[in-house]
């Protein structure tokens, strides 16, 4: 599998924002982010989500911050995460009353990362342009880069009047869409240049204009894109639940992505009650290496079933060897060079179990409805055994197990 395609543009052009180990735009790898749904002041359950997001490949972990007891506590969470081995950089989440927790609860200011800061919640007037600045001076203060994200839901009003009176007073007046698009990137960039007349520097500037409509959303970023070379946040702010929230968000940020547009991404998928919060993490890991922007697990390739293939052996093999791989990658993550970049393939029966199989880095062809009950297994294009019996499971994991030992270039540890 390829990481890169010819016709994806790969040379952004936003500026680089570095947090911790982490780049966002300058021409770095897409970036990885997600949000915890714990209440923060419980700090265990906090940690234990944060520690589970990263593991998933999570490269930032916003939390919540909205409270004094929240904000007292986060320095504590921060600290339990390094003693764990977890030094994925936080972010937090100021709404309302962000100004009064950064400056109240220094030791909460210090241990983030970066903050997101709303700028249609800082308040009203003269209010809002007082709390904002003294959010971005503490950003200042403790060199911390800033989210400036703007969302669709909560737009300034007063902001919203203005561009509504502007666009009623025009000899040709535009759309509503188009006037709440106007809003969301006046309300950005106004944003932006503020905050550098503060002091905040470009490089520690994120932008995002979130919206939950799919065509909305492609519109928005096309023209912030457009206009400014910030680097971007992408996400579907209220995506939604399973498959809606998942192709919704696949939808528009693909084509975005396809167009160089963005530099981090969120995946705001609800998750069922007691759902795995981390599988926004996957919907995202699998956009960007389906699109060949990144790798981080191989992936395999199963065909769908049809007549031919009336055993489900097929697809339980499909998903063992997946989940098996994605579990193995926590290991083989620290130990080989390249694994990410493996491909395998299961397939159901004979149509295009061998070709398919021969394009893989390691393939298996099962045998479908009538065919002789023998999988031949194929390496890097070549047949090398036929299995059969009960334990192809088994035995397909060990080829496996054998292909990273073997393929793979051991990392050298430092120091």
């Amino acid at each position: 599998m390829t990481t890169s395609h010819s016709n994806i543009k790969k040379n952004r052009s936003s500026v680089g924002v570095q947090i911790g180990q982490v780049c966002i735009g300058g021409g770095a790898p897409v970036v990885v982010q997600s949000m915890t749904n714990t209440d923060t002041e419980d700090i265990s359950a906090t940690v234990q989500q944060i520690a589970h997001l990263a593991r998933a490949g999570s490269e930032l972990v916003r939390i919540t911050v909205n409270t004094a007891e929240a904000a007292k506590v986060v320095s504590t969470i921060r600290a339990h995460l390094d003693d764990t081995n977890c030094h994925v950089p936080l972010v937090g989440d100021f709404h309302f009353n962000g100004h009064k927790l950064l400056t109240e609860y220094p030791d909460c200011a210090q241990a983030l990362a970066k903050y997101r800061i709303n700028p249609g919640n800082v308040g009203h007037g003269k209010k809002r342009d007082e709390q904002f600045a003294t959010m971005i001076e503490t950003a200042c203060k403790y060199n911390k880069p800033v989210r400036i994200g703007v969302n669709w839901g909560s737009l300034d009003p007063e902001l919203l009047i203005r561009i509504m009176d502007k666009n009623a007073e025009s000899s040709n007046p535009k759309d509503a869409g188009y006037v709440m698009r106007e809003a969301l990137i006046t309300s950005a960039l106004e944003s932006a240049a503020k905050a550098e007349e503060i002091g905040l520097r470009r490089d520690q500037i994120i932008l995002s204009c979130k919206v939950s409509g799919v065509q909305d959303l492609i519109a928005v970023y096309r023209d912030l894109a457009a206009c400014c070379n910030y680097a971007l946040h992408l996400g579907l702010t209220e995506a939604g639940m399973g498959s809606k929230g998942i192709v919704a968000s696949t939808a528009a940020l693909s084509v975005l992505l396809q167009e160089g547009i963005g530099d981090t991404i969120r995946i705001s998928l609800t998750p069922e009650p007691g759902g795995d919060r981390a599988r926004e993490v996957l919907v995202a890991q699998e956009i960007l290496q389906t699109m060949g922007l990144r790798a981080f697990a191989p992936l395999v390739a199963a065909c769908p079933g049809c007549g031919r293939t009336t055993s489900t052996y097929f697809q339980e093999l499909a998903e063992n060897i997946q989940s098996y791989v994605r579990d193995q990658m926590l290991v083989w993550r620290d130990q080989y060079d390249g694994v990410e970049n493996m491909t395998l393939a299961v397939m159901g029966c004979v149509v295009n179990g061998p070709g398919e199989s021969k394009h893989a880095n390691i393939g298996i062809s099962l045998p479908g409805s009538g065919e002789r009950p023998v999988a031949p297994v194929y390496v890097d294009g070549q047949k090398s055994v036929t299995l059969k019996g009960d334990n192809i499971a088994g035995e397909f994991r060990e080829i496996v197990d054998k292909y990273v030992k073997t393929k793979y270039s051991k990392k050298v540890a430092n120091g």
